[in-house]
């Protein structure tokens, strides 16, 4: 069974997420939607909350090959841990392509065996990142076709409070 893992931060999970998750749904046979429990920073949703949220847009678009779930630690060894011998991930600008290749050659130093897949954004969704999101919805903006339709309401309204 061809297994992948698609790792992120995910704070929130935005149409840009959403569509790097479809693609590889349509191209591996299990992907693993996980959420890292990165301590270095200081996300607006718990972990629990951001899996929690995936896991309802999951639900709502019908991906019957996505589990949802989150880890700590390397994600190498994460993806050994869960079968998966494929990494997703996907650019938007030159400069994830420069932060992804340096990402690349370290995952490929330690473990071989586990290959990434690049998904290109669609232009409409290049200039999307989870940042502008929350700075968009903290200020009170609209965040309407920018998070995934099913858990835009509680995006918004986590982000409108103080």
């Amino acid at each position: 069974m061809r297994t992948c893992v698609y790792p992120g931060s995910f704070d929130p999970f935005t149409v840009g997420h959403q569509e790097v998750l479809a693609h590889a749904a349509r191209m591996f046979e299990k992907v693993y939607v996980s959420v890292l429990n990165n301590a270095a920073k200081s996300p607006v949703f718990s972990v629990e909350e951001r899996v929690d949220m995936i896991r309802t847009m999951v639900e709502a678009e019908g991906m019957q090959n996505v589990v949802t779930t989150h880890f700590e630690g390397l994600l190498v060894d994460y993806a050994h841990q869960i079968g998966a011998g494929y990494i997703i991930r996907g650019l938007r600008a030159t400069m994830d392509f420069e932060y992804e290749f340096q990402i690349n050659a370290l995952n490929r130093h330690l473990a071989p065996d586990v290959e990434t897949v690049y998904f290109m954004a669609s232009p409409e969704h290049s200039f999307l990142s989870s940042s502008v999101i929350r700075e968009i919805g903290s200020m009170g903006g609209s965040i309407q076709g920018l998070v995934p339709e099913s858990i835009q309401n509680i995006i918004a309204e986590r982000l409108r409070k103080p």
